[in-house]
């Protein structure tokens, strides 16, 4: 039996409420049970240095994590002077999963910034941040798209993604904190909506794994994610 009483491949309910602030080009508050992130899309008509000249556009991101979004205060990094290793690592997942399923020559020289900042977290923050940062980001899409100043759609996919793990010697899908704090083994799967895999990353946290375990959290996540795209196709709707 799993902590929350979920079945091992049930996910946890999940909200996505757009048009969240008043200035991001796009922005969404998205729910995935208890971990709760709020992404924000900025649209800046200049590529960086390193793009100029080539037609191409980019997509990054940026993670944070708000003081008291776990059960104690933990210090804004800001007041330390500097990101941690753990930030660093998210919000490069975050940018390379985004532009995965970009057309950045339909974009065009021209920056899209997602901020992902964590309001509450229960396990999984990463992968709600590229969830709804993908909704956040298709919003601002959508604003070049209507202003004309794109002429074709570089949003080529969807892309999400959820934590998979082996919690109790089983396979579960979509580890909150108290299954993610003592599962065996902890994966992070990210998929486009066609199931294109993007990135996966698998540690043996306490035991090592089999091929055959490897591949039913796959199943498990794939199965997942496809809920996660309904999500986001009912939210930009």
């Amino acid at each position: 039996m799993r902590p929350s009483g979920r079945k091992l491949s049930e996910i946890r309910p999940i909200s996505i409420e757009t048009g969240i602030t008043k200035h991001a080009e796009g922005s969404c508050l998205i729910k995935v049970g208890d971990t709760h992130v709020l992404c924000t899309a900025t649209l800046e008509e200049k590529a960086p240095s390193f793009l100029k000249g080539t037609g191409l556009g980019w997509v990054t991101a940026e993670y944070g994590m708000l003081p008291r979004a776990t059960n104690s205060r933990t210090r804004r990094e800001a007041a330390a002077g500097k990101q941690s290793g753990r930030t660093q690592e998210i919000q490069r997942l975050i940018g390379r999963a985004l532009r995965a399923g970009v057309d950045r020559s339909a974009l065009g020289e021209r920056q899209i910034v997602v901020d992902c900042d964590v309001i509450q977290a229960d396990g999984g923050t990463r992968c709600a941040a590229i969830t709804g940062g993908w909704v956040a980001l298709r919003l601002a899409v959508n604003k070049l798209l209507k202003a004309r100043l794109i002429t074709s759609d570089p949003i080529m996919d969807h892309v999400a993604a959820m934590s998979c793990g082996i919690y109790a010697g089983q396979a579960i899908a979509d580890l909150d904190y108290a299954e993610d704090s003592e599962a065996g083994v902890d994966g992070n799967f990210i998929m486009t909506g066609a199931g294109k895999l993007v990135e996966v990353q698998m540690t043996a946290e306490g035991a090592t794994f089999s091929r055959d375990q490897m591949n039913a959290l796959l199943d498990l996540a794939e199965a997942g994610i496809a809920e996660l795209v309904a999500a986001q196709k009912a939210a930009v709707a």
